[in-house]
């Protein structure tokens, strides 16, 4: 049991939470109440690292008295090279936000995104609009299943690249460019994993916007959602359903 003073003991399961302003985020704070509220003798420390330091960080927790680490939106592709295991997801998809270490190896897995996919069942989303080919685009494409998803990106050659590396059969591309209109008022649910720097494009948003973008990182879709007075959901707008995967992660 963890004691009242949240101190640290040899037994305590160690966890870490890395991201650049990791200590800025509610989500240390919320799954910390979560072990505490159950008697888990579990801590999750926020680690803000910078990106130059990354790589040591990681790969020294194979020695290290921690059992594993979530990881910040802007770090997810970066650890996939440090690890020495890794779910099918996390192989196909490029990204993981997740690991643990077993014995001096990392194993990583990916919890987010399905997530994710889970909120957007509890909306009743069927119909979406994926802007961009990324890691989040790749890995939520595993997970589409249910859903009636149409791509578009700024060009087509890499969206036909994706479809075929992701094995979409009869895929709705659709090239997305500054010069046009864009309307996206069809549709339940719009999803940026794109690297656009820009989407003033867009004359209309669905009824939902989201990307995986936390409160202190650049949202262009955020932007563009107020522009248009419509509505937009971050990371940060979902922590809870977040903390409450990654607790029932961590205890399994």
């Amino acid at each position: 049991m963890m004691n009242d003073d949240n101190q640290i003991s040899r037994q305590t399961k160690l966890f870490g939470f890395i991201g650049i302003e990791a200590g800025t985020s509610r989500f240390s704070a919320i799954m910390n109440k979560k072990f505490k509220s159950n008697d888990d003798d579990t801590m999750i420390i926020p680690m803000n690292i910078r990106e130059d330091d990354l790589y040591f960080t990681v790969s020294n927790m194979k020695k290290s008295q921690v059992n594993g680490a979530v990881i910040s939106s802007e770090y997810v592709r970066d650890v996939v090279d440090i690890l020495d295991n890794s779910s099918e997801m996390v192989k196909r998809s490029g990204m993981c936000d997740i690991l643990y270490r077993e014995g001096e190896t990392l194993r990583g897995d990916i919890f987010s995104v399905r997530v994710l996919s889970e909120h957007l069942k509890d909306m009743m989303v069927n119909k979406i609009a994926i802007i961009g080919t990324n890691h989040f685009a790749k890995a939520f494409s595993l997970l589409a299943c249910g859903f009636n998803v149409s791509y578009f990106n700024d060009s087509l050659e890499e969206l036909m690249v994706f479809t075929e590396e992701m094995q979409i059969k009869d895929a709705d591309m659709n090239r997305i460019a500054s010069d046009v209109a864009v309307d996206f008022s069809a549709f339940d649910a719009v999803l940026d994993f794109s690297d656009l720097s820009s989407l003033s494009m867009i004359e209309k948003l669905a009824k939902l916007s989201m990307d995986m973008k936390n409160n202190k990182q650049f949202s262009v879709l955020k932007n563009r959602a107020l522009e248009l007075n419509a509505e937009y959901v971050s990371y940060d707008g979902i922590i809870e359903k977040f903390t409450e995967s990654a607790y029932r992660e961590i205890k399994k």
